[in-house]
């Protein structure tokens, strides 16, 4: 597991994805719980996450195919383009240290003759990495544009073989671009959560796998991966589980005559186990948590949509502590409809999406609502605030989208 500290988003600004029409938050924090109605905007914004990393991975064009196509993005009554901002802090050598700096990545996305293509695309330096040398590491406009080396600080024209490629996924091969290289592996590493536990209860093909899939359906095959390789981390794991749910005996899978491998639990006190088909599914989800959270070589940032799922009310207060524990070796997101979940969170890491007027997103920081903070301190929970509807209080004016991360 490498000491080195992950990167850290601070900051995302979404312009015209779906409801999202103009949102900008900032000062986020390495756990960050998103609270609202339905339909407020809080799976869309987990989306944009998902939705730039398979840009990455996948590339722009199957991206937005997923999603029904480009147009299908816009928010209603726009026609474009869709831009996503992040800035985030990453470990920086210089003079043979590391040092955290803080960059922007920035990509800007239209519809062309039918098509999407990369309309802009830009990594840069917040602030200027010295005498010399260009704050704006690539600069593209529909595939061309420029890119500054790191070592020389030397600008050349660069064009790419389509106006769908990202600049990042071209450059990031290159030893001479670490920083494209760096935002590559970062982005790319993203782990969004969409467990289902109809995949978990099947039986894969037998073999070890370093990392949950975002299905969970390879389950089996990261416990015989612990066994094998940290037998100490599936221990942990178990004795997490046995906490949560006292009944639980032991966990355990074996290999089928076809090469599969069967999840096994056993409840105490019975001798004999049962299959993973007929366990509960509070118990698969739980399992499927503890094994992401104490990954060995775990994701730079995770995101879990709405984890009371299945959960047992009484569960999700120590499953907020775990994302909580985790977020000090990775970024955690996570949506939540839950006033137990919340009530184990800060004021600080909780922001509440609501539709305004307009039909678009807001955003409202718990922490810098007056009434909240002096509720805390009489001995209220955060979760009971939210449900009786103090978050809805925005400070002045009302109509703020954007969200400037500053205390008042």
């Amino acid at each position: 597991m490498p000491d080195r500290k992950p990167p850290q988003i601070t900051r995302i600004r979404v312009r015209n994805y779906r409801a999202l029409r103009d949102v900008d938050i900032k000062d986020l924090r390495p756990f960050t719980v998103l609270v609202g109605p339905n339909g407020s905007g809080k799976s869309t914004l987990f989306d944009v996450f998902a939705f730039l990393s398979e840009c990455f991975t996948d590339g722009v064009r199957r991206a937005c195919d997923r999603r029904g196509g480009l147009p299908e993005l816009f928010s209603r009554g726009s026609s474009g383009p869709l831009e996503i901002e992040i800035t985030y802090q990453s470990d920086v050598r210089i003079g043979g240290r590391p040092r955290r700096r803080t960059l922007s990545y920035l990509l800007s996305l239209d519809q062309k003759r039918g098509r999407a293509v990369v309309d802009r695309e830009v990594l840069r330096w917040s602030i200027s990495p010295g005498p010399g040398r260009p704050n704006h590491i690539i600069d593209f406009r529909q595939g061309r544009g420029k890119v500054a080396d790191e070592e020389s600080g030397v600008t050349a024209e660069q064009e790419l073989a389509a106006s769908d490629v990202l600049a990042v996924s071209a450059l990031g091969q290159l030893r001479n671009h670490p920083r494209v290289v760096a935002l590559k592996e970062f982005v790319s590493g993203w782990y969004l959560s969409y467990l289902s536990v109809d995949d978990e209860r099947k039986p894969p093909q037998a073999g070890p796998q370093e990392h949950l899939s975002r299905s969970g359906d390879n389950l089996s095959n990261v416990l015989q991966y612990l066994k094998e390789e940290h037998p100490e981390r599936l221990n942990t794991v178990i004795d997490q589980l046995r906490r949560a749910i006292p009944a639980l005996g032991e966990v355990t899978y074996q290999t089928s005559p076809d090469g599969r491998l069967i999840l096994m639990m056993r409840d105490e006190p019975f001798d004999q186990p049962v299959l993973a088909h007929f366990v509960s599914d509070g118990t698969l989800k739980m399992l499927s948590y503890l094994v992401i959270f104490s990954d060995p070589d775990i994701a730079p940032f995770i995101g879990v949509e709405e984890p009371e799922n299945f959960l047992y009310p009484h569960l999700l207060p120590g499953l907020a502590s775990l994302c909580r524990e985790a977020a000090s070796r990775s970024q955690i997101l996570v949506t939540t409809h839950s006033p137990e979940f919340v009530d184990e969170c800060q004021p600080t890491e909780v922001l509440a999406l609501y539709r305004g007027e307009d039909g678009y997103t807001r955003v409202v920081r718990p922490h810098l609502i007056e009434a909240v903070n002096a509720m805390m301190d009489s001995g209220a929970r955060l979760g009971w605030l939210w449900e009786a509807g103090y978050f809805e209080e925005l400070p002045k004016p009302r109509t703020v989208v954007r969200d400037s991360g500053d205390e008042e």
